[in-house]
């Protein structure tokens, strides 16, 4: 597992994810609403060391804990989030079925627009399931699956095979485009190296890529 702070009170660790062969990543913050977890996975090789230091955590910056979904397939560890702390979890609407045939209790469907923990906002993307979240205390972006790290420093779109059959990348870079007049710094993508600096950069070399 690897544990970095990215600013006061936003952390990213990373877990070896077992249906992706590799490693993800996943998004801690604190805020005035409490944790805010976002797409959280367990490393199953460091719970016992885990588990402990969000309980701290938790009752540290508490009162309560909170589970954000980019997508629905990245429930990962959010029941076992559920089952230890009470937390309410929210994902876009769309995303109700899917996400409680994982065995998730989605508290709180949203739509993009809506009043999420923490001021945190939610944006549109071109796949109607998915979301990418906004966290303007840290001038974050967390994206799912819409982007990825391109393992050069830099952001990337994903796969056109990942889009709906409707979609297009053309049609994934109009709907990410909003996200421009965001004064993002980092971009914590969930697979590949997150950026640091410079993110509102990065992400208009990608809405710009081919």
């Amino acid at each position: 597992m690897d544990v970095r702070e990215v600013a006061s009170g936003l952390w990213i660790w990373s877990a070896y994810h077992d249906a992706w062969k590799e490693d993800v990543s996943s998004v801690y913050c604190e805020s005035g609403d409490g944790v805010v977890l976002v797409d959280p996975l367990v490393p199953e090789e460091d719970a016992e060391r885990f588990w402990p230091a969000l309980d701290r955590d938790a009752a540290r910056a508490g009162p309560e804990v909170h589970v954000l979904l980019t997508v629905f397939w990245h429930v990962r560890s959010a029941a076992q989030v559920v089952e230890r702390y009470g937390a309410r979890t929210w994902a876009p609407a769309a995303a109700r079925a899917p996400v409680a045939r994982r065995g998730v209790p989605l508290t709180n469907p949203f739509r993009p627009g809506d009043a999420l923990p923490g001021g945190i906002a939610a944006f549109r993307t071109a796949r109607p399931s998915e979301v990418v979240y906004w966290i303007p205390s840290h001038g974050a972006l967390v994206p799912g699956d819409v982007l990825l790290g391109d393992g050069a420093g830099g952001v990337r779109m994903c796969p056109p095979s990942w889009l709906p059959p409707s979609a297009s990348l053309d049609d994934l870079a109009d709907s990410l485009r909003p996200l421009l007049e965001l004064p993002v710094e980092r971009v914590l993508v969930s697979h590949g190296e997150a950026v640091l600096r410079e993110g509102r950069k990065a992400l208009a070399a990608a809405l710009a890529a081919p």
